[in-house]
């Protein structure tokens, strides 16, 4: 087993993660969204080219979390949009089209007020993060570290329901957006002003809506050869609008 490579920065931020308990909601992967079942939550798996996904660490209280949150009003029902929506306001992060992967069966309705509800889950393309800000809505400002998914469930304290999402996000990304299977395990702190990481058209505020894509849709084109972080340039693919 090849050794995890991070900084004694990012092992410190590491040693105070808090997994959250877990809630134990059944996974319906590539199962459309029963009619009369709300969807009340989208969160995304969003790709780097070498195969790692973002994820937020709040330092303040060790929590780690995908990008995403809550579908409102301007989100019109759409979890992809939802998805772009929030990527840019809790990592200022413009992403691809997202992906639908499936959804998980929220019974007890912790986000529905009691009621059931469906918890969407996606994948899309990282495509750049702007200058790291607080999130708008909740005022945390999280650090965005690039791991590989394996160990990104491992954060989120998901088990193997997690890994079963995870390995259908993978899947998702290999056929759609190019991506290896097996990815770089490398621990990367993206940097605080931004950077461009999987060229291409985004999806986010500024940007063209993102639309969930299901099968049938044209695949993303292929990631550029030899990814590495670069200084974002000025342009509408920033994805910091706020």
């Amino acid at each position: 087993m090849s050794r995890i490579e991070y900084s004694a920065e990012i092992a410190e931020l590491l040693g105070r993660v808090r997994r959250r308990p877990t809630a134990g909601w059944p996974w319906r992967p590539g199962e459309r969204v029963p009619a009369g079942l709300p969807v009340k939550q989208s969160w995304g798996w969003l790709f780097a080219p070498d195969g790692r996904v973002l994820t937020l660490v709040n330092p303040k209280d060790g929590i780690v979390s995908l990008p995403g949150g809550s579908l409102e009003p301007e989100d019109a029902g759409d979890p992809g949009s939802a998805l772009a929506r929030e990527a840019d306001e809790e990592a200022q992060a413009l992403i691809g089209t997202p992906y639908y992967l499936g959804y998980l069966y929220d019974r007890v309705g912790s986000a529905n007020g009691g009621h059931e509800c469906a918890r969407v889950r996606m994948a899309a393309a990282l495509r750049s993060v702007g200058p790291s800000v607080p999130d708008p809505a909740s005022g945390r400002h999280y650090r965005r570290l690039l791991v590989a998914p394996g160990l990104a469930v491992e954060l989120l304290g998901w088990g193997s329901p997690g890994l079963r999402q995870a390995r259908a996000a993978v899947a998702t990304a290999a056929r759609r957006l190019g991506v290896p299977e097996s990815a770089n395990e490398t621990i990367e702190e993206l940097p605080l002003a931004g950077c461009e990481i999987f060229p291409g058209p985004g999806s986010g505020p500024g940007a063209a809506p993102g639309r969930a894509a299901g099968p049938g849709h044209a695949s993303a084109p292929a990631p550029a050869p030899g990814f590495g972080a670069r200084p974002a340039g000025p342009g509408p693919e920033r994805g910091t609008g706020r």
